[in-house]
């Protein structure tokens, strides 16, 4: 779970919003088109084109929208940007593991459920070489859990970070040539978009990044 740094709320959203008048009020429910097009475009670039969660690649037709805390909350303004990310996973195909956003669903226990908004969301965790995710504290509950209810921990997610991490155990690599390849990977590309599994990569290999 890479820290999320918010950004300002799109120009599109404001205006749309602020459209509201005594006949009608701006609602999650009818937030559609250009507003909500650039409202995900903004979740996806201020998080450098991973998942709020497990950090996999977001691509247009396979993310959505996701409430930190859940909409249905009475207290949630459903369209407060400072609580909306962007999740991977929008239309499960039938034997598909459910993970990230769509597994939490409505669930939210704020002493359980680790933010990526968190500062200090990062250090929560540890990683295998084999690609498993574990509380980076035994006795964190919190982590432990987070893990659980994201489904952080399922075999597709760690068979995808153990191929994140594989190109980064080639023996053909000198010292200099791995330190520049996480050098490089840890940083933002020409999209703007960071690697797939930040942390896990951050977590394995950040100190052999020379300065």
């Amino acid at each position: 779970m890479k820290h999320i740094q918010k950004g300002a709320e799109p120009q599109e959203l404001t205006a749309w919003k602020a459209m509201a008048n005594t006949n009608w009020q701006p609602t999650y429910g009818v937030l559609s088109g250009s507003p909500k097009d650039a409202l995900k475009q903004a979740l996806v670039a201020e998080q450098g084109g991973i998942c709020c969660y497990c950090e996999r690649r977001l691509t247009s037709d396979d993310s959505h929208i996701e409430h930190f805390r859940p909409q249905h909350d009475p207290a949630v303004d459903p369209l407060d940007f400072d609580n909306l990310l962007c999740s991977c996973q929008s239309r499960i195909k039938k034997g598909e593991p459910r993970h990230c956003g769509n597994r939490k669903d409505k669930w939210f226990d704020p002493n359980l459920l680790i933010s990526p908004l968190d500062h200090g969301c990062e250090a929560r965790f540890r990683f295998t070489g084999d690609g498993e995710i574990r509380p980076a504290s035994d006795g964190d509950k919190a982590a432990s859990t987070t893990i659980t209810k994201l489904g952080l921990d399922i075999p597709k997610l760690n068979a995808l970070r153990a191929n994140a991490i594989e190109p980064f155990l080639d023996s053909d690599l000198s010292q200099d040539e791995i330190s520049t390849f996480v050098s490089g990977y840890l940083q933002r590309d020409v999209f703007g978009h960071f690697g797939e599994f930040w942390t896990t990569i951050r977590y394995l290999f950040g100190e052999l990044v020379t300065e």
